[in-house]
């Protein structure tokens, strides 16, 4: 028997760490995009369940208020008390006050830009403005100049 050689192995070859470097530089081109796309999306879909609340609640009103839809100056106070049949709103609720309060609170605007976490309901756009409100309607829509996903300029739940 000969003598018995072992030979020892201690890194990686040039080789070995330049495919290495390849393959994560793949992945991190393919993940990192993908990545930094999902917390736009995930401000838009909460900026779409927003706007879905929000015109669920001034359904609801019209609902139970004949058909009449809430107020542009009053909207507010409208969705979030106790209203009376006519439309009037109070805080807490009495024998005339018992509808609503349809949303706990208005909320606020989630998409990028410069009306970004304003909470206001208004006709037209004005500071603090989050959401452009049509009374004769009913509708709603977010109150930025940024495009959505599908390449539309304004956000709208319906």
């Amino acid at each position: 028997m000969g003598p018995n050689i072992s030979i020892k192995r201690r890194g990686f070859s040039l080789v070995e760490l330049v495919i290495v470097v390849v393959i994560l530089g793949i992945i991190g081109a393919i993940a990192i995009p993908r990545m930094s796309r999902g917390a736009s999306g995930a401000g838009e879909s909460a900026l779409i369940a927003d706007l879905a609340a929000l015109r669920n609640a001034i359904e609801l009103y019209a609902a139970e208020h004949d058909g009449t839809y809430p107020a542009v100056g009053t909207i507010v106070a409208q969705l979030t008390t106790y209203t009376d049949a006519a439309g009037d709103a109070q805080a807490t609720a009495d024998a005339t006050h018992v509808y609503g309060p349809y949303l706990h609170s208005i909320p606020t605007l989630k998409v990028k830009g410069t009306r970004k976490g304003s909470s206001g309901i208004a006709a037209a756009d004005a500071a603090g403005i989050g959401w452009i409100y049509t009374a004769s309607t009913g509708s709603i829509a977010a109150n930025s100049s940024e495009t959505s996903s599908d390449g539309s300029t304004t956000y709208d739940a319906f």
